[in-house]
């Protein structure tokens, strides 16, 4: 837990206040259609156009064409070009792999890093490197989001000694930790985390002479489920068992949040909290043997076991060291089970640290040892587990229209409002009008603008599509008619200064007389002396008396602007002389 200069982490007793790499089937934007062999030129360029896809490619000898499309309407997209008759077929740009070969990053220090290739990293890679979706929450230190290995990865968290956003680290444990799970990869610089995309969410609760309260970290708990977080990691310990600790462990666990910790380094059976609460994942710590380091702690509480000694990490200010303690073991861990969420995001807390549990190394002999746990972490054989989980969504969403009611009679924009869920997520929701895509809306709770004026008088299908992330697709229809509407008045007041003259020599008090008409209605007139706004009229006739007492000797212009019901303005100006 501390660089091997340094001592283990004492004991807590202070008292303080979203791009998956999950293999994909097909290319993201990307659809193939072979257009008939008699298909018109211009009618296919047009069906094109209303989907707004562009051809990025073509296959001339099988009458193919590679279209750019935006993901979230890609499935739509295919529907609808099927249906018009000028193709065969439609379809996704499949994806094909090479079985899953083993990655070696290019990062300089991965030969460096021993418990990468014991867990089977390489091999995991070759199936997944994390998902940008599944952030990985590190109650800790904070991290320094300075460190070129760390700062693309750093999203907003919280400190809770200082109550605010400020996350820097002020012990260097967290760096640590952090680099340890998810540092950048792949990357050419430095070190290889296990998890390569995973965003790191840094919950500050460990002050700079290395304590902490459980207050803080039930608090930094209860944050990160707040934030849909579902993987914790908490590298401290405190040999006093806590009901808040729990309480907070529980709540997480029924959010579909799991929680690992390190077993701690005090060579003992007894239990460490958090990591001896129930639900919570207590990692011990291995040796390039596969056996248990000297300092780990183990127990019948014990969960998984993972590497924990000269792990080579991430330090404050840039740089890299060999560190050891189960600090390291718990975020190898976590980071592996960020791997498996990624690949199958419907796991169940439960789900997920059975497929953990199930797909480790039994380096201690056959089911539970009280040393390494239900095995030491191996995360190829959880990664393949994880895809093995997958079961396929067949569900389609249930769409409801709220908003215009079936029947009605609409003009002008018309506002369709609805909700669309799904078992899993919806991705799009799509507004139809006559079988035409008319719009993509917002999903779940959609509102979706659908311009009346440019449609026909009469009767119109309404129709919702919702699509989820298995390309299921559920949906909603109904009529109603659109009225006739009046065409927006757009002619603008007429307006003229009747009193003074253009040109006049003027002074004492001047009236000002101004005359306006509408085709519908003069809302009000304005009248102006030298761009200064002097006063407002609402109803005929428009006077204003001008005490020139306080003008300049010169030349002074006069202006009066008319308003309409529709907005529409007009203006018109004389100029007067004051001698």
């Amino acid at each position: 837990m501390q660089t091997l200069q340094k001592t283990l982490l004492a004991i807590i007793v202070s008292a303080l206040p979203g791009l998956s790499q999950v293999v994909p089937d097909h290319v993201s934007g990307r659809i193939l259609v072979q257009r008939t062999r008699n298909a018109d030129k211009t009618s296919v360029e047009r069906a094109y156009s209303e989907h707004g896809a562009k051809v990025v490619g073509s296959l001339p000898e099988l009458n193919i064409d590679i279209l750019s499309v935006p993901e979230e309407t890609a499935s739509a997209t295919r529907r609808s070009l099927e249906a018009k008759g000028l193709f065969t077929f439609a379809e996704p740009d499949g994806v094909a792999r090479g079985g899953g070969s083993p990655i070696t990053p290019n990062d300089p220090d991965f030969p460096s890093q021993w418990h990468l290739s014991t867990i089977q990293g390489p091999a995991a890679w070759g199936l997944t490197v994390g998902s940008s979706s599944v952030p990985i929450a590190m109650i800790d230190s904070g991290v320094d989001s300075t460190h070129p290995d760390l700062t693309s990865k750093v999203i907003p968290g919280y400190n809770f000694l200082t109550l605010t956003t400020n996350t820097a680290d002020d012990l260097g444990h967290g760096t640590a930790t952090a680099g340890t799970a998810a540092a950048a990869s792949n990357n050419a610089t430095g070190i290889t985390g296990v998890n390569w995309l995973s965003p790191i969410m840094p919950l500050v609760v460990l002050d700079s002479t290395d304590y902490a309260s459980y207050s803080n970290i039930a608090s930094a708990i209860d944050y990160a489920v707040a934030a849909g977080v579902r993987i914790i990691n908490i590298s401290i310990g405190g040999s006093t068992s806590s009901s808040t600790l729990q309480s907070a462990v529980n709540y997480a666990w029924s959010k579909g949040a799991v929680i690992f910790a390190s077993a701690m380094n005090n060579s003992t059976s007894a239990p460490y909290y958090p990591a001896a609460c129930e639900y919570v994942l207590a990692v011990s710590a291995t040796e390039p043997t596969d056996t248990l380091a000297g300092f780990s702690n183990y127990g019948s509480w014990i969960s998984l076991s993972a590497p924990g000694d000269n792990i080579f990490t991430t330090i404050e200010g840039g740089g890299y060291e060999y560190w050891y303690g189960t600090s390291f073991s718990s975020p190898i861990a976590a980071a592996t089970a960020a791997l498996a969420l990624g690949i199958n995001p419907s796991l169940t807390a439960q789900g997920l640290v059975t497929l953990l549990e199930e797909n480790s190394d039994q380096v201690g002999g056959p089911g539970f040892s009280q040393y390494f746990g239900w095995g030491r972490i191996n995360a190829y054989r959880v990664a393949v587990a994880a895809q093995a989980s997958i079961v396929p969504d067949t569900t389609p969403p249930t769409v409801k229209i709220i908003s215009p009611t079936a029947g009605t009679s609409v003009s002008g924009t018309v506002q369709v409002t609805g909700t669309a869920t799904d078992n899993v997520g919806v991705v799009s929701v799509q507004l139809w009008i006559d079988g035409t895509l008319n719009s993509t809306c917002t999903s779940l709770t959609f509102s979706c603008s659908w311009n009346t004026a440019a449609e026909a008088a009469g009767t119109h299908t309404i129709k919702v599509e919702a699509t989820d992330t298995a390309g299921n697709v559920g949906s909603a229809s109904e009529t109603v008619t659109v009225t006739a509407v009046a065409p927006p008045d757009t002619t603008p007041p007429t307006v003229k200064i009747t009193s003074p003259t253009n040109g006049a020599t003027v002074s004492g008090t001047v009236q000002i007389a101004v005359s306006a008409t509408d085709n519908v209605g003069v809302t009000q007139v304005a009248i102006y002396i030298d761009n200064v706004l002097e006063v407002t009229d609402t109803v005929a006739p428009y006077t204003y008396s001008w005490n020139m007492k306080k003008a300049s000797a010169g030349t002074h212009t006069i202006t009066a602007r008319a308003f309409d019901k529709a907005g529409n303005t007009a203006s018109a100006s004389v100029s007067v002389t004051y001698k």
